[in-house]
């Protein structure tokens, strides 16, 4: 199971070295023109989570695997693309096929990088990148909605709850409102999702500031955090440029680096998390003398499900869920003594699994 933010926005906002220094590799093309990153590029990256090497530490693990997440450097979109400009078809299906977006806005001034529509204006960017994938979304609506009318008036009764579903959304998106907006009842839940609209999927938005202006940002980036705010959005300040050189030091450079600029931690860690939260997943553990390891699952995953992200045997025979809170194992200084204290429980196929929940899986196949 793979978790995909895809990176998005105008030509040169960013994108690529930001692609770039997440996955500290130059697998993306970062030269100042448009179309550079003419393919997505995909690279997985380790989420911060220091819950992980405390239990390596603690169980005397001989090896460490983190939870990952995947990101995708998608093409830079232009005016038009939902009609095939530039690279408008490969850049929409691309966005298709990504759980969450990543929006990259251009908050700083370099006469140096080119600006595709020669402006620095990230509210109007957003707008632009918005209006293209409402308008994708809105034709494929409406040739559902279409189809779906003229089965339903011939006789197919059954449609009435997804005609009706089509004509909410279309009516949201000639609002220009996004689809991810639109106020569903718990049938229309599902096959709302069926629709793979592209203005359903949630949205970060990433300020790109000047390298002077990563600890407090300006006001373009208080702008778009206004923005995000009014949408319900996710947005996070960061400089891509810092980012990039970050990626390139030794982690004792690294910290004295972030000092001197007055940051606490790379603007990268607070983008993973926020992707992380974004597409409303947690982490659990299995820990023993051979690994310690993050796995991922969305919120709300039970443990019988759990169990399947391990291994389909353990899914299939499953039995229990040995099961301890990390701050519990933590503070008791390991799984014995956690026992001892009491803190084990025995879970069933149906326990809803908690972020921090170290588990033993007990099967049978």
């Amino acid at each position: 199971m793979g978790f995909r933010c895809g990176i998005v926005g105008l030509p040169n906002v960013g994108k690529s070295t930001l692609f770039n220094a997440l996955t500290s590799t130059a697998l993306a093309a970062a030269e100042n023109y448009p179309f550079c990153t003419i393919e997505p590029n995909v690279g997985q990256v380790p989420v911060p989570d220091p819950r992980v090497h405390a239990l390596a530490r603690l169980a005397g693990s001989a090896k460490l695997v983190p939870a990952v997440m995947t990101f995708v450097d998608i093409a830079g979109l232009v005016r038009g693309a939902a009609a095939g400009e530039g690279l408008g078809n490969r850049f929409l299906a691309h966005i298709r096929e990504v759980d969450a977006i990543i929006h990259v806005l251009r908050c700083f001034d370099d006469g140096n990088v080119t600006h595709v529509e020669g402006r620095v204006d990230p509210l109007a960017d957003a707008e632009t990148v918005d209006t293209e994938l409402m308008l994708a979304d809105l034709e494929s609506v409406e040739r559902r909605l279409a189809a779906t009318e003229k089965r339903h008036q011939g006789g197919e009764k059954e449609l009435k709850g997804q005609v009706q579903l089509l004509r909410k959304v279309a009516e949201a998106l000639r609002q220009g409102r996004p689809a991810r907006g639109v106020a569903l009842s718990a049938e229309e839940a599902r096959p709302f999702r069926e629709l793979q609209l592209l203005t359903a999927k949630p949205v970060l938005y990433v300020a790109n500031v000047a390298e002077a202006e990563a600890a407090g940002g300006n006001e373009l980036s208080r702008q778009v955090e206004t923005m995000a705010a009014a949408q319900g959005a996710g947005c996070i300040v960061v400089s891509c440029r810092i980012e990039a050189e970050l990626a390139s030091l030794e982690p004792a450079e690294r910290q004295s680096f972030l000092a001197d600029l007055g940051l606490a931690e790379p603007g990268l860690d607070r983008l993973i998390r926020a992707g992380y939260a974004l597409l409303d997943l947690i982490t659990f553990f299995t820990n023993g003398p051979k690994e310690a390891r993050a796995w991922t699952v969305p919120r709300g995953t039970r443990a019988r499900a759990a169990a399947g992200r391990i291994h389909t045997d353990f899914e299939r025979g499953f039995i229990a869920a040995e099961t301890i809170n990390f701050d519990d194992y933590a503070a008791a200084g390991g799984e014995q003594k956690a026992k001892e204290a009491g803190r084990m429980r025995l879970e069933g196929a149906d326990y809803l699994v908690r972020d921090g929940d170290i588990i033993l899986f007990r099967f049978n196949v």
